[in-house]
């Protein structure tokens, strides 16, 4: 291969690869800290402790298979194309808070399959998961501005 080329496609892959990863990373950071470390909940806390456990190994797997394949996508865009470390960090944020907002809004609010801590006034919980999941999608959104601004005008990125 003489040389890397740039295209839409390898900037949608490498913003996906940074998506995958990010939302990868906040599931484990969630399993980690609050379910393993502080032991406030599970992923699916309406049956029994063993349930609960086998669910967090779910959540894990999950965790897992979407870092591997952002970790292969990503090494497949360097491989071929030139890309943007920029619209990656965009990916991983954006990915982050993505896993964060429908983690504190579907899973605790809407499915009510756990909350993040029971027998304690849950507001100033909410407010900081919902809170900590904006700012991580306001800097992901920020990013991806700034490198978009910079792109090349180019229809349907």
């Amino acid at each position: 291969m003489k040389g890397k080329k740039s295209s839409v496609s390898a900037r949608r892959k490498i913003m996906t690869s940074g998506v995958l990863i990010g939302i990868g990373v906040m599931a484990l950071v969630d399993e980690i800290i609050f379910h393993q470390l502080l032991q406030w909940h599970h992923f699916f806390d309406f049956d029994t402790t063993q349930f609960g456990i086998f669910s967090d190994g779910l959540l894990n797997s999950f965790a897992l298979f979407a870092i591997v394949a952002g970790i292969f996508l990503f090494a497949h865009v360097v491989r071929i194309h030139t890309y943007s470390t920029v619209r990656w960090a965009a990916g991983l944020f954006l990915g982050m808070g993505a896993f964060q907002l429908f983690d504190g809004i579907v899973s605790h609010k809407v499915l009510r399959i756990h909350q993040i801590r029971y027998n304690v006034d849950l507001l100033p919980y909410d407010i900081a998961w919902i809170s900590s999941a904006i700012l991580l999608l306001a800097i992901g959104g920020f990013l991806w501005y700034r490198v978009r601004k910079n792109d090349p005008a180019v229809q349907g990125d």
